[in-house]
């Protein structure tokens, strides 16, 4: 299934820029069962770009346009503030839904989760394939059915079932 509505993808793009590509080749693989459309291919920021006022505003361009954020979490995410905390921070004001994946593998919530998005509505998933697969097509349509009191209940994962039908 294509996911045709923009996902942007938050990373520390020192660290975890590996993940990121990870998700690129499976996007791009004809042998993979694994399609979105990335906010980031949306309009070319040159690499060069070094103002801060620039990169912020072709950034929420991006978001403004997408319909989900996916946020890679990694060991260091927590501790970044210039750019991805801004992200996070941008991404919980315009009210997306965020998928949080754990490059550690967790399935839930863990020590990881940058404070801005901790006990949040948002739901949090392994560094797998099948599982960003899953919250990519579900997760966006759950967040928006919540009422606003359901999404003041805090951090949300699948459950068991979920990744035993998923075969993790």
């Amino acid at each position: 299934m294509a996911y045709s509505d923009p996902t942007y993808v938050i990373f520390d793009g020192d660290e975890d820029a590996w993940a990121y590509r990870f998700m690129k080749g499976w996007n791009a693989s004809e042998n993979v069962s694994f399609e979105f459309a990335n906010a980031h291919d949306l309009d070319n920021m040159t690499s060069r770009a070094q103002d801060e006022d620039y990169v912020k505003r072709n950034l929420r361009n991006r978001m403004n346009g997408s319909s989900q954020v996916l946020v890679l979490i990694g060991e260091k995410t927590k501790n970044l503030f210039r750019f991805v905390r801004w992200e996070m921070e941008l991404a919980l004001d315009l009210d997306l839904p965020i998928i949080a994946a754990n490059l550690n593998g967790s399935r839930q919530q863990d020590a990881s989760c940058p404070p801005i998005i901790r006990d949040k509505c948002v739901v949090h998933v392994p560094f797998k394939m099948k599982a960003i697969k899953h919250a990519l097509a579900n997760w966006p349509s759950e967040f928006h059915r919540l009422s606003n009191a359901q999404r003041g209940d805090g951090a949300r994962s699948y459950g068991e079932s979920t990744y035993r039908d998923l075969g993790l």
